[in-house]
């Protein structure tokens, strides 16, 4: 038999909606304005809700960026524990470029708190520990990732991994930011193979 869900469960439901447009309304704001640029006013004015709302979730904007931030690093981390063995084969390459891929659309998602971290917007201290954190637990695997796959014709294996996550980040960061009318499959395509020949020994 159906039942109606009670009062606290509907307040609840309510609640985590209302706290999900506040987060989306700051994302977009972020994007907009930078994180040191954006206030209270604009997250309300654009979630279409009230001072007294937000601050029933949030004491500020940088506890709303925090929130941001951790929903942030769990994805980038989940992205990082998906990458498996690149062998310098065509199941290699395939496994980059699924990689590669999803970098783009976890960017595309939280670019403008990434962009924070990149960029030295932040100076919460716990917040800057996140993003190194976050950065360098996906280099470390792209560290495995060359040293599973035997990589010799580079010599220094740390400066490699931090070009390569560099290459990746910027380049992604360049594709997400400005209207550059280029078909992200095809670019996606040309970085992966690149990426494949230069860092894991794949043959032309």
């Amino acid at each position: 038999m159906a039942t109606t869900p009670g009062p606290a469960r509907v307040l609840r439901s309510q609640g985590l909606r209302t706290k999900a447009r506040l987060l989306e309304a700051g994302m977009q704001v972020l994007g907009e304005r930078g994180y040191r640029a954006t206030r209270v006013d604009d997250v309300v004015g654009r979630a279409a809700t009230s001072h007294g709302t937000f601050y029933l979730y949030f004491q500020n904007v940088g506890e709303m960026f925090r929130a941001l931030a951790h929903v942030a690093a769990d994805d980038m981390a989940a992205l990082a524990d998906e990458l498996g063995p690149i062998a310098p084969d065509a199941g290699g390459r395939k496994g980059l470029r699924t990689f590669l891929g999803r970098f783009l659309e976890t960017y595309e998602r939280h670019g403008p708190v990434i962009r924070a971290w990149a960029e030295n917007q932040v100076d919460d201290p716990d917040l800057i520990s996140l993003g190194l954190d976050t950065f360098g637990g996906i280099a470390s695997v792209l560290r495995e990732r060359m040293d599973d796959a035997g990589v010799t014709h580079l010599p220094d294996a740390a400066v490699a991994t931090t070009v390569l996550l560099g290459t990746i980040e910027r380049l992604v960061y360049y594709a997400t930011s400005r209207p550059l009318e280029l078909d992200d499959g095809a670019l996606l395509d040309e970085l992966a193979g690149m990426l494949h020949r230069g860092f894991f020994g794949a043959s032309r």
